[in-house]
């Protein structure tokens, strides 16, 4: 089986199948400098578009795409791979987070940076190093703290603090930080999971407001599940 990676849930998901004979080959674009390795055969980097991974999937039986809900790339890729080969695909997707009636939800990134501009100048962006190119225009002035986890191949701002982080994060921590940077409006994805909700929950403690970005849509006509214990049931059925 392929497992395309790079979440805790997909690296939680090949701890599983490794622990039941399956074999389990993890993929990782090989975006981040020091991914965290799940257990089993890894491959890192990207595959040659569609065409590499259709090529690929001569050697498996199964895909199961695990990737970042917001890795729209990736996921499509594989749809088509897998369409064009006849290998089963299942999307296994973390939930997204609760809406709450204070949250400010955009539908993307420019659409999330023209918005905060208006809600404070003192923001907290957490929204990866490859977007942080679409809040300038709107965010250069002001006091932005952008949160990564590697350094991004792009000249900041000077009124802008960079720092290099990897969750999970903790709640107090959250909220030192965004005292200490006065932060008032924090701008994220809607990421779901644990690994990064502490910050949603000292953002509302402190009054910040909370601009989201919605996750896009999954890939049309395939299976999805937002379970560990769905995924496995998938997949035990196709073996």
């Amino acid at each position: 089986m392929l497992l395309l990676g790079g979440t805790a849930e997909a690296r939680a998901l090949a701890e599983v199948l490794v622990d039941r004979g399956v074999e389990v080959t993890s993929s990782l674009a090989g975006r981040v400098a020091r991914p965290r390795l799940p257990v089993g055969p890894v491959r890192i980097g990207g595959f040659g578009g569609i065409d590499g991974l259709r090529v690929a999937l001569v050697d498996f039986d199964l895909v199961i795409d695990a990737t970042h809900p917001f890795a729209q790339g990736m996921s499509a890729n594989a749809v088509a791979a897998c369409e064009a080969t006849g290998t089963p695909l299942l999307r296994f997707e973390r939930a997204g987070w609760e809406p709450r009636a204070t949250w400010h939800y955009v539908e993307d990134h420019d659409d999330a940076a023209r918005l905060a501009a208006t809600l404070g100048q003192h923001p907290l962006l957490t929204v990866g190093r490859q977007e942080l190119a679409r809040f300038v225009p709107d965010l250069a002035g002001s006091d932005v703290l952008a949160r990564v986890v590697d350094t991004p191949d792009l000249t900041l701002p000077g009124s802008w603090t960079l720092l290099s982080s990897r969750g999970p994060y903790e709640l107090e921590g959250e909220r030192s930080l965004m005292r200490s940077h006065g932060t008032d409006v924090l701008v994220t994805k809607d990421s779901g999971g644990t690994f990064t909700w502490p910050k949603m929950e000292a953002a509302e403690e402190l009054g910040v407001s909370i601009v989201v970005v919605r996750r896009p849509d999954g890939p049309e006509g395939v299976p999805s599940v937002d379970s560990l214990d769905r995924a496995v049931a998938w997949l035990e059925e196709r073996r």
